[in-house]
């Protein structure tokens, strides 16, 4: 050990977020005290970030395969098939604690991170989305980080210059000192020419690519794998900061160097940066890597070997290459102004030996350092069902539709415009459907094809009941993207949860998982990528169960896809699945009521397969003019948004009785459809043979939304509640 390493305490070990347990197995792995290098790498490489060592265990009980499934889990991204020699290679990931601490970086960086992920797999990104949750409005610190976020999600995404599509925001007390900033890329390449993390080949050259080492990031995954307290503030440092401009020219050069054929393996520097780059490429190949880091190009002056390791600058890549074709790929790089250094070589040793001023400053099995890395089967408690809520206790508004005014416009149902329009949805000339919808729909650039693209969570229902909750985020999202037209292909998850060492907090995260997987299973969209964010508490409180699931729908012809406003005077509004009673968690019972109470209504996948179907083939048979999923706020602000999308009026009846809970509940596999008044009953009696309810309740008509016997409330004044409170909000 250097003389001037620090010496290792239990101090040092808990600061570094490991168990000293889990101390005494790296010394009986390694039979000596490690140097603070390997010390680093260890922690970097053992945190739950970069492990999953809380997760692996019911990760392993997802379902990953499926006949279009290129790739599953396990590298940068996830590939999907999508006919005629293309694929679409999608994931989501969470930039949680840095957004919290620095806002406009840790949001940035995170798309960023997700960004690199697709096109390291030899993608070019396509399209974006991101899930964002934060505390209540009136909480101090909310509306800052609500606008950080949102302008570094935006200054991100539109200087590297993919449209952002779709995405959710939601408030909640549970995120006020934790927020969740998921961030999900898709991108498209051709599926025989994906590149993977695993290198091959002793004595070839290990190269770094793109942007210099700082010391931004130092120790970021280990930050990201701890609870808040008050110290968030110190943390600041180990948040990055990037450079979209930087990422740009990154991404042009590694497409065009894969070109080249002189990739054997590549791999993205995110969490732990250089150190789990490395690693995973040596140990997938069964090699080991020798790193010299006099060689690694660094912008800042006397960086320690642990902190070159341990650094998360952003926009830099490691790959392996082809030694003959060494010249033809840095040149490429050369030309795009960018850093393009060989720093190091596989071996047949599976030793990971790093060197630094003419000493070996680390010498680990590298195999170990992943495969070894803890696993635990920690212990959880099922979450005690909620009872199913008691509609008798469900107090019905005073006037109905000043109330539906009241749910379009408060905190969590309100237009998200003020959000979306920071954000490039345009560009790239490809999409067709933006933000604001179901889904969003872009064209596969050069042909009739589109694909659609959603991310859904109703955390409320998750804390409730955990099983029921993930197969509702499934659902959800396979709702969103029949509603469209799109056939489901598959989906990625982003699971955030508290402090998987608390047994109530890990029968969350058990119940979600089992929920999700059941969904994934029955309605056959399988999980090809994801990520899992632990820890998420602050002074012991955690967040709400939120296992955010993005999914990615294909449409043989982009312009078949329908939206989810009403369409023209005359039209028929029909319900797919009937009247609900379900109010259980409700957006009513929480937005209008201050209550979150009850079981949240149950999933039937059978028939959200069959109603899904149902509604997809009549889309792409031009039977319906506009489709809307049923999900917070039940039907009324189904009705609403359909209304406020396009300004016409509508006409509907409800049942008499419990008038408002027909309006409200929020009973699953349910939709809003119109068609030609002249396709009513052949649509009925084609819904009738496949089994699916469908009634028609209404019409499109006027300026008015009416409900028999309830009243009537103009549509403008449905949209400006609407499109007012963030905005308002923003502006205090």
């Amino acid at each position: 050990m250097s003389k001037n390493e620090p010496q290792i305490t239990p101090e040092l070990i808990a600061a570094h977020g490991l168990k000293p347990e889990e101390y005494n197995h790296i010394l009986e792995l390694i039979g000596r005290e490690p140097t603070f290098t390997e010390f680093g790498i260890f922690s970097a490489m053992w945190n739950e970030h970069c492990s999953y060592k809380s997760s692996k265990k019911w990760l392993r009980t997802l379902p990953t395969k499926g006949p279009r499934v290129l790739q599953g889990p396990g590298e940068n991204a996830g590939v999907v098939d999508i006919d005629d020699g293309q694929a679409v290679v999608f994931k989501m990931e969470s930039h949680n604690h840095p957004s919290y601490i620095e806002p406009y970086q840790g949001a940035a960086t995170g798309v960023g991170g997700i960004l690199r992920d697709v096109f390291t797999m030899g993608a070019r990104p396509i399209a974006a989305m991101n899930s964002l949750r934060f505390g209540v409005p009136e909480h101090e610190r909310t509306r800052h980080v609500v606008s950080g976020v949102v302008a570094g999600v935006g200054g991100y995404g539109n200087s590297f210059g993919v449209p952002t599509v779709g995405g959710e925001v939601n408030f909640h007390a549970s995120y006020n000192g934790n927020c969740l900033v998921n961030a999900f890329a898709a991108g498209l390449a051709d599926s025989d020419k994906i590149f993977l993390s695993e290198a091959k080949g002793v004595g070839m050259p290990v190269v770094y690519l793109g942007a210099k080492t700082g010391r931004d990031g130092v120790g970021g995954a280990t930050m990201a794998s701890a609870e808040f307290d008050d110290d968030s503030e110190e943390k600041r440092p180990t948040v990055q900061v990037g450079d979209p401009f930087s990422e740009k020219r990154l991404m042009e050069a590694t497409l065009e160097l894969m070109k080249t054929g002189a990739v054997i393996a590549i791999q993205d520097m995110g969490a732990a940066g250089l150190t789990c780059s490395a690693v995973e490429m040596g140990a997938k190949g069964n090699l080991g890597i020798d790193l010299d880091l006099d060689k690694v190009p660094n912008r800042e002056e006397n960086m320690t070997p642990y902190e070159m390791m341990l650094s998360e600058s952003q926009e830099r890549m490691l790959m392996v290459l082809h030694p003959e074709k060494r010249e033809a790929a840095e040149a490429v790089f050369r030309k795009w102004e960018l850093d393009f250094a060989e720093c190091g070589m596989t071996t047949d040793t599976l030793r990971f030996r790093i060197f630094h001023q003419g000493e070996m400053v680390a010498d680990l099995p590298i195999k170990e350092l992943g495969d070894e890395a803890p696993e635990y089967d920690r212990p959880w408690v099922e979450t005690p069902k909620a009872a199913k809520l008691d509609n008798a206790t469900v107090e019905a508004p005073k006037d109905l539709l000043e109330s539906l005014v009241a749910m379009v416009g408060c905190k969590n149902l309100s237009s998200r415009r003020w959000v979306w329009e920071q954000y490039d949805t345009m560009i790239q000339g490809n999409t067709k459907q933006r933000p604001g919808g179901d889904a969003g729909v872009i064209r596969v650039d050069g042909g009739t094809k589109g694909l659609a693209f959603t991310v859904d969570v109703t955390p409320r229902y998750c804390k409730a009941d955990p099983f029921e909750g993930g197969k509702q985020a499934v659902a959800e999202a396979w709702r969103n993207l029949n509603a469209v037209g799109a056939e489901p292909l598959a989906t990625t998850d982003n699971l955030n949860f508290g402090n998987p060492e608390k047994p109530e907090i890990m029968g969350q995260f058990v119940g979600c998982i089992k929920g999700v997987g059941a969904a994934c299973e029955a309605l056959d969209m399988p999980i090809v990528s994801g990520n899992v964010s632990l820890y998420n508490e602050t002074s012991g409180e955690a967040i709400l169960p939120t296992p955010a699931i993005g999914a990615v729908g294909l449409l043989p012809d982009v312009m078949v896809s329908v939206g989810n406003g009403f369409v023209a005077e005359g039209d028929a509004i029909l319900l797919v699945g009937g009247h609900g009673s379900e109010m259980g968690q409700s957006s009513y019972l929480s937005e209008l009521c201050g209550r979150e109470e009850g079981a949240p209504p149950p999933v039937d996948l059978a028939v959200e397969k069959k109603h899904g179907t149902f509604v997809r083939e009549a889309i792409r048979a031009g039977e319906i003019n506009a489709a809307h999923d049923i999900s917070d706020g039940g039907l009324g602000v189904a009705v609403a948004e359909m209304a406020i999308r396009t300004g016409l009026g509508c006409t509907i009846e409800l049942p008499s009785k419990d008038t408002h809970i027909a309006f409200y509940a929020e009973d699953q596999a349910r939709y809003l459809i119109t068609c030609d008044k002249d396709g009513v009953e052949a649509l009925i009696a084609k819904a009738k043979a496949a089994g699916v309810p469908l009634e028609q309740i209404g019409s499109v008509a006027g300026e008015k939304l009416t409900v028999a016997g309830q009243g009537s409330v103009d549509v403008s004044k449905l949209a400006t509640a609407h499109e007012s409170w963030f905005p308002a909000y923003m502006a205090q």
